[in-house]
């Protein structure tokens, strides 16, 4: 966590000093009787670090937590800084909270850390923001006032943290609908996002307001920085959870709302004030008046508990490491994969414009110019729902899959998701007569890439992936979620594992995918046992 608040440096350190011995001696039961800077045990296991200094480049207190506690399965270290800002705006105040797990044994994943009770203090304490934005415990309620100052929070390019808003469905009442189900959603968020509840008076203005990017139905949407409101595609950036999502598993619905500004906190730069601060060193406590055996006795025990320490970061920091050149090799891949499909995509554009224009010259020539400028009838549909109600035109074609799972895809769904889904599915039909009649010439990639000059429905090659990753291969849960139900004239178990998958759409946490088996040999029918979100796999 990562705020500011208006009030001065004195001021905000004696108040989060107050909160700091509140949290540990009444919430966590520890001895605070006698804190000072350097060391203080004050648990069998428990230590804190204080450490301050006051000069022309600002000023800070920093107190540090080390809790290696037998239940614990390593180290607990939680870190709370108050620095002054002496740059641009030398009247905030900057507050930091960190929470880390050190695991015991390096093999083992640090556990995800909840909201602590230091962090609920101080923003109940102390009047944070984050830009325009105030940063509260607890989600608070737009009302049609209210609509304007949002949207000025939502595009202000000062945000650093995400701004969560919840909708309420139709017929409930905003209050109850906080209490039962938002509150529990955003359990995780308290110092890592802005919380809001849009109520139903203001809803309609809200998402006037913002066209492309609107949140209903009991939704919950994550708006990330850099919101333009006027952009379709920006629409993608900030994804959506349905009310669907949200009620079916509250648990893993608070999870998965916290886990974007989650990351979002441990890979965004801290303000200048906050990185600048030096590294923090353990120290004992001034020495007394003891003897020199028992003085070099607890300098020894506090370098041991160092080397511990350090050891505990260079494993913490060869995770990081790891993690970000996974992420780099991901987004690489993603570029590549984006490059090639641009790529097909401007190519097929040019050249079905091409075909128009000498279809629409042939037309002219034959005196035909009423035919030559008549639009294409627009008979798609417009929701998934709708979609999965026309599966009967295809003759080709059986739909197996959850039906629920293609619906709540209305509920988050963006920009041309569902026009992509339909074509999709009207290529596969095409697809699936040739491949039961034997002349498809290849699978539906090679179909695509070498589409018939009386093909009717192209579809992008660079949207289709007919195998899945070893990865996803080699992990049973991960095949589990890519196991569909099939006739027992396709499997006698009547399920099958199925790897072909179209990619119909991406940019968030939605990003769904179509799976799909072809049985056109057998069968002679191509088995559609998936249409929702993206499956679990490394990228997720």
């Amino acid at each position: 966590m990562a705020v500011s608040t208006a009030q001065d440096f004195v001021t905000t350190s004696a108040e989060a000093d107050r909160q700091l011995h509140y949290w540990l001696g009444t919430m966590k039961r520890y001895d605070t009787s006698a804190l000072d800077e350097g060391r203080n045990e004050i648990g069998e296991g428990v230590t804190l670090d204080h450490d301050a200094s006051a000069g022309r480049h600002g000023s800070y207190s920093r107190w540090r937590l080390r809790e290696n506690r037998p239940d614990n399965q390593g180290t607990w270290q939680s870190t709370l800084v108050v620095r002054s800002d002496n740059g641009k705006d030398s009247q905030r105040t900057w507050l930091q909270v960190d929470i880390e797990h050190h695991p015991s044994d390096a093999q083992l994943r640090p556990t995800r850390a909840n909201t602590p009770g230091i962090a609920r203090l101080l923003l109940d304490s102390l009047r944070a923001r984050d830009g325009l934005a105030d940063v509260t415990s607890d989600p608070r309620f737009i009302e049609p006032d209210d609509v304007e100052e949002v949207i000025e929070e939502l595009c202000d390019q000062d945000r650093r943290l995400p701004l969560i808003v919840a909708s309420v469905p139709y017929g409930k009442k905003a209050d109850t609908w906080t209490d039962e189900v938002v509150v529990p959603a955003f359990r995780n968020l308290p110092g890592l996002a802005v919380m809001y509840v849009l109520t139903p008076e203001a809803q309609t203005l809200f998402n006037t307001k913002l066209d492309y990017h609107p949140v209903f139905g009991g939704g919950i949407r994550t708006y990330l920085p850099g919101v333009d409101p006027a952009w379709q595609p920006d629409a993608q950036r900030h994804p959506v959870m349905s009310r669907t999502k949200i009620e079916t598993s509250p648990r893993r619905a608070a999870a998965i709302l916290a886990s974007l500004p989650q990351r979002q906190a441990l890979r965004l730069s801290l303000p200048a004030p906050l990185d600048t601060l030096p590294v923090q060193r353990t120290r004992p406590r001034p020495a007394g008046h003891d003897s020199g055996l028992t003085d070099l006795r607890a300098e020894n025990r506090t370098l041991g508990n160092m080397l511990a320490e350090a050891e505990q970061r260079e494993n913490a920091n060869a995770d990081l490491l790891r993690d970000l050149r996974q992420q780099l090799q991901i987004a690489e891949e993603l570029e590549f994969d984006q490059a090639a499909e641009n790529q097909d995509l401007y190519a097929r554009l040019k050249h079905a414009e091409r075909q128009v224009r000498a279809l629409q010259i042939q037309l002219g020539k034959a005196g035909r110019n009423t035919h030559a400028l008549t639009a294409a009838p627009a008979d798609a549909p417009t929701t998934f729902a709708k979609i999965l109600d026309r599966m009967g035109e295809f003759s080709h074609l059986r739909f197996t899959g959850d039906k629920r799972k293609t619906r709540d895809l209305d509920a988050q769904s963006i920009g041309n998701w569902v026009e992509v889904a339909w074509d999709a599915l009207c290529a596969l039909d095409t697809y699936a007569a040739a491949s039961a009649a034997g002349t498809a010439g290849g699978d539906f990639r090679y179909w695509c890439a070498h589409l018939p000059d009386d093909c009717e429905y192209p579809f992008p090659a660079g949207k289709v992936k007919m195998k899945e990753s070893k990865t996803v291969g080699n992990r049973d849960d991960w095949r589990r979620e890519r196991t569909f139900p099939v006739p027992e004239a396709v499997d006698p178990s009547r399920k099958l594992f199925m790897e072909a998958h179209l990619r119909i759409g991406g940019g968030n946490t939605v990003s769904p995918r179509l799976y799909f088996y072809d049985d056109g040999p057998n069968t002679g029918l191509v088995y559609v046992g998936y249409l929702g979100p993206h499956p679990t796999n490394t990228k997720t």
